[in-house]
């Protein structure tokens, strides 16, 4: 019985859908929503942190040179973060830990895997040699920063809704989430409900 189903025989009134693929084919490669999501959320606080920057009188586009080191540094912080915190998955006997070609490596992180507090551990670094190089005061790119910064994870999310992720507990209220009860996520003993949005967490 399809979830949607359930939902009207249950009494649930409406639910969201979740999106029926995570991916898609484009010359031979896999491209995930996920991504693409992380990377919209990317260019719209490059071009936000821009705005700001430029009106307070920085060279325009000055945050491009920030954001050579902030970005690669906090996709790295955000995947340590995650393999620190989820040392079962990635060490110990018959993982490839180090193998960069194998499923479960750690560095295998087209495979998911990855956590905003690092991201913005490593952020903070690159940004602050960013501005150290550039002549920027930190806290000012810091303060310019933060309304893209706020955008850029809320587009992030929608990665999460493509991936069928991040759920909470079952719910009747209409902005509950569809989530198939095959998910590898989905809590043994749960009965098949939309699930409920958390109001934070990370993957």
């Amino acid at each position: 019985m399809s979830l949607a189903l359930h939902s009207l025989i249950s009494g649930v009134p409406a639910s969201i859908p979740s999106p029926p693929v995570s991916t898609f084919p484009i010359f031979g490669l896999t491209i995930h929503y996920y991504a693409l999501c992380i990377i919209a959320g990317i260019i719209a606080a490059t071009l936000i942190t821009n705005h700001r920057l430029t009106k307070r009188g920085a060279e325009k586009w000055v945050v491009i040179d920030i954001a050579i080191l902030a970005v690669p540094l906090a996709i790295i912080g955000a995947r340590i973060f995650h393999v620190l915190t989820h040392p079962n998955f990635y060490f110990g006997p018959g993982r490839n830990t180090w193998n960069p070609f194998e499923p479960g490596s750690v560095w295998a992180i087209w495979e998911g895997g990855i956590a905003i507090f690092g991201a913005l551990l490593g952020g903070a670094v690159g940004a602050y040699l960013g501005c150290r190089w550039t002549g920027i005061r930190f806290w000012t790119f810091a303060d310019a920063l933060a309304p893209g910064l706020l955008l850029a994870q809320a587009m992030g999310r929608f990665g999460n809704w493509f991936n069928h992720e991040l759920f909470g507990l079952p719910t009747d209220l209409p902005w509950g989430l569809e989530i198939e009860s095959t998910n590898p996520a989905f809590p043994l003993g749960f009965p098949m409900a939309p699930c409920s949005t958390p109001p934070s967490s990370t993957r």
